[in-house]
């Protein structure tokens, strides 16, 4: 009996591993396999579970990038600390179905070594661009989450807040900021990142700034 029920779980598990294996896109390496037939057959508007066309608008952001960086937070007199070693690469993650782009950065940041693991998607049901970052430096996830949108654009405008752990000065130490990421696709060889932060009762500052530029322009 024992034997018989090891066999079952054994073939059962193989054919889920086989039904739930999503195929893959040649044009621009993403996947692009459809929900379980029996999920869309019970789930209410499970055409949202399928990247459209404003996942497909990131896919100029797929590749891998020379960036040089710009960091007016470490920097004087309004003067960025600049890094210009920087290499991104950025995938779409065909375990998600092609739903989220997993972008990685190393290089180094005002002489020490640096790295940025962020993930960029789009929600279908709130119809809002979504970007987390983890990083080297910061000892918290930056976590944004963009306004619902009626149409695709080319500069995305994603808000967010954090917990600052003394990056802007003591006197803001555990202080809630609220801070945007900009996103700026200017063309398929060329993009940029900018982050700004609002200190309490302080207008809002470019504290950092990314431009990349496709390794193989």
């Amino acid at each position: 009996m024992v034997k018989r029920t090891t066999l079952f779980v054994v073939a059962a598990a193989t054919i889920l591993s086989l039904t739930g294996t999503p195929s893959a896109s040649a044009a621009v390496t993403r996947s692009r396999s459809a929900p379980p037939a029996a999920w869309q057959a019970r789930t209410p508007g499970a055409d949202l579970l399928e990247p459209g066309s404003y996942h497909h608008r990131l896919d100029r952001l797929v590749g891998t990038w020379k960036a040089v960086k710009y960091n007016y937070l470490l920097g004087e007199d309004g003067k960025p600390v600049v890094s210009r070693d920087i290499t991104v690469r950025t995938r779409w993650m065909a375990k998600t179905g092609g739903r989220f782009l997993k972008e990685e950065t190393e290089g180094t940041l005002a002489g020490h070594r640096y790295y940025r693991l962020g993930v960029l998607g789009f929600s279908s049901v709130d119809h809002r661009y979504e970007w987390t970052t983890f990083d080297s430096v910061t000892p918290t996830a930056m976590t944004y989450r963009g306004p619902a949108l009626t149409e695709a654009t080319d500069v995305l405008s994603i808000p967010g807040s954090f917990t600052d752990p003394g990056i802007l000065g003591p006197k803001y130490l555990g202080k809630t900021i609220p801070m945007r990421t900009v996103i700026k696709i200017r063309s398929n060889d060329r993009h940029t990142f900018e982050i700004y932060f609002t200190p309490p009762g302080r207008p809002e500052r470019l504290v950092d700034r990314v431009v990349y530029t496709r390794a193989s322009a």
